[in-house]
């Protein structure tokens, strides 16, 4: 086989289709177009555009919100735990916490914090360092005589020489003012 030789697979590209070239060819005069008017034209986008009134999109009622400080936390049940100790892909003498999950390959990342969740059964006593844990979770691990440590929510540090607003300035000449 030599370079020259190469092919596409047959039926795998169309022919471009080629418009305004006469009547005989079906696709002449508007090139499939219709008639006349923008859309006819070059460069026309109107999506959502309904002749000068307000567009729907615009009308309805806009409801909720994206609330940005929301965390997102992985979960793993109990049973998969087990099932990585059994398989020898986690260690259940160590502590196991989100970094341990992921290496074992029981979790991809650790987004916010890693929760247990109580589906299946545990047999082997495990110390779990987790964000979260279900009651039935805790239960069941604590049962074995296994542990689970909850941690504390990771807070946004605060820059102490960020610049204060009104109500901060006037939180802080009020202390300074009482001692």
């Amino acid at each position: 086989m030599r370079l020259n030789e190469l092919r596409d697979n047959p039926g795998s590209s169309r022919d471009r289709k080629r418009v305004g070239r006469g009547i005989g060819s079906g696709k002449g005069k508007t090139a499939g177009r219709g008639v006349k008017g923008q859309k006819s034209r070059s460069g026309v986008a109107i999506k959502g555009f309904e002749g000068g009134q307000m567009p729907i999109h615009m009308r309805l009622p806009k409801r909720g919100f994206t609330n940005i400080l929301r965390k997102t936390y992985v979960e793993v049940n109990i049973g998969e735990v087990q099932a990585a100790i059994d398989s020898g892909r986690l260690d259940a003498k160590s502590e196991v916490n989100g970094v341990a999950l992921v290496k074992s390959g029981l979790l991809r990342r650790v987004s916010d914090g890693v929760r247990l969740l109580g589906d299946g059964e545990i047999t082997t006593a495990v110390t779990f360092e987790v964000a979260g844990a279900s009651a039935s979770a805790t239960k069941a691990v604590e049962a074995l005589g296994g542990s689970v440590r909850l941690l504390k929510p990771r807070m946004k540090e605060v820059d102490s020489n960020a610049p204060l607003g009104k109500k901060a300035l006037r939180k802080k000449a009020a202390a300074e003012k009482r001692v």
